[in-house]
């Protein structure tokens, strides 16, 4: 492992990144979904696409990265871009898992792989609504135990910075982001995903222009048994631009 500092908004940032292949000259950039890590995407894609050089990087805030500000998906966007800039490489493909989908996209690579991407705004559900509303009632009261209480399992144990940074991403709508992309798109999603449903990722590969959809059997996390497939479509999809 390897960590790099990048020096964004006058706050420095220390990432921890890790490079497969990287004799090869061809760049993979591969991104992590929130409270995830590179070690996840790792596991999914260490061996496969040999013929890329695959850069796993923990985003600021997660694994080993480091990060004291509070964020939007534009600032993650802008700190990646930053920390390829200091590694002086050009990714010519970035996959992102859901929140890392989104910072992905902003990348506006040639070639973009959607891996159950965030970015679609769900119907909540009633009892959710409920909670939502409880909170805000209960909130000027000032007590921490009633954050504790309510809390979404995604942000128990956070920073105040990363606290508010998931605030300013969970219920984001990046359905104007997705039509402006000029990326060739590749949309993987899982068919029992209850995170990202199907019918989002239906809708991101009809929000970009160029995009093919596979959706594919498991959760949210089904890239982890179907790595070979998903190497196999980018191989062929994305090779033109890859020469």
């Amino acid at each position: 492992m390897a960590s790099k500092e990048i020096r964004y908004k006058e706050q420095t940032f220390k990432l921890a990144y890790e490079l497969v292949n990287p004799t090869k000259d061809k760049l993979l950039l591969i991104l992590h979904g929130w409270g995830s890590s590179k070690e996840i995407m790792k596991q999914a894609f260490g061996n496969a696409l040999p013929d890329f050089k695959h850069v796993y990087l923990d985003m600021p805030g997660f694994g080993k990265s480091s990060n004291e500000m509070i964020l939007t998906t534009k600032d993650y966007a802008n700190i990646v871009q930053l920390f390829l800039d200091a590694l002086d490489v050009k990714a010519t493909i970035a996959m992102g898992h859901s929140f890392g989908g989104k910072v992905a996209t902003l990348l506006n690579t040639p070639c973009l792989v959607l891996l159950s991407s965030a970015g679609i705004v769900t119907v909540k559900p009633w009892s959710v609504k409920v909670k939502i509303a409880t909170f805000k009632l209960l909130k000027p009261l000032g007590m921490k135990k009633i954050r504790e209480l309510f809390v979404a399992p995604d942000a128990q144990g956070m920073s105040h910075e990363m606290y508010e940074t998931f605030k300013n991403v969970v219920d984001e709508d990046f359905e104007a982001e997705f039509a402006k992309s000029k990326s060739k798109a590749l949309c993987f999603w899982g068919k029992e995903d209850t995170a990202t449903p199907l019918y989002t990722g239906e809708k991101i590969a009809g929000l970009i222009e160029n995009s093919v959809f596979y959706p594919l059997d498991g959760d949210h996390y089904f890239f982890l048994t179907h790595k070979d497939f998903i190497a196999k479509a980018i191989t062929e999809h994305c090779k033109e631009m890859t020469k």
